[in-house]
């Protein structure tokens, strides 16, 4: 009985057979060749709930979240052909990716400074190249689209402002 047990659990939870791994590499070379942006993080003592909260927030921008064995994910990039040297991969790997440039990044930085102690960027892949840490951590500091926008509606709306203004206190002096 106990035997039984161990196969059922080899088959259901363990990456035994060589067409599962196949499988897993061959949606890993997709991710990383149609993604346009994937952020590679260490995660230790991250707590389930923690994930599940995360995974639905990211979700809900865009961005999916997965994690695989460093060994596929290495076979991975070599079919998918990435550009540059990848970032070196140590302890518990996961990965977050979306088809915007910005936001996979963006959105993990959110969490990265809420969860100091247990999560971590490494590097990534940004159009197709692979990036460090130093990078993936610049564009993720990189406003998104909106936020660009109202800045941009901003900063053409502060000169027109100010000849209002002006204006008015110049109608209103000679009034008096």
């Amino acid at each position: 009985m106990t035997e039984k047990i161990r196969e059922e659990f080899k088959e259901k939870y363990m990456l035994n057979t060589l067409e599962q791994k196949k499988k897993i590499v061959a949606d890993l070379t997709k991710i990383f060749k149609d993604s346009k942006s994937v952020v590679f993080y260490n995660f230790k003592g991250f707590k389930i709930q923690d994930l599940t909260n995360a995974r639905r927030k990211l979700r809900a921008e865009g961005v999916r979240m997965t994690v695989a064995k460093k060994t596929l994910m290495k076979r991975a990039f070599t079919e998918a052909k990435v550009d540059g040297v990848a970032p070196e991969l140590n302890a518990e790997i996961g990965m977050v990716y979306s088809d915007d440039l910005t936001a996979s990044a963006r959105e993990f930085y959110d969490f990265q400074k809420k969860f100091k102690d247990n999560l971590s960027i490494v590097g990534g892949i940004f159009d197709g190249k692979f990036m460090t840490q130093e990078e993936m951590m610049v564009i993720a500091t990189i406003p998104s689209q909106k936020t660009l926008y109202a800045q941009f509606v901003n900063v053409i709306n502060s000169p027109i402002q100010g000849l209002v203004i002006a204006l008015d206190a110049i109608a209103k002096s000679k009034t008096v």
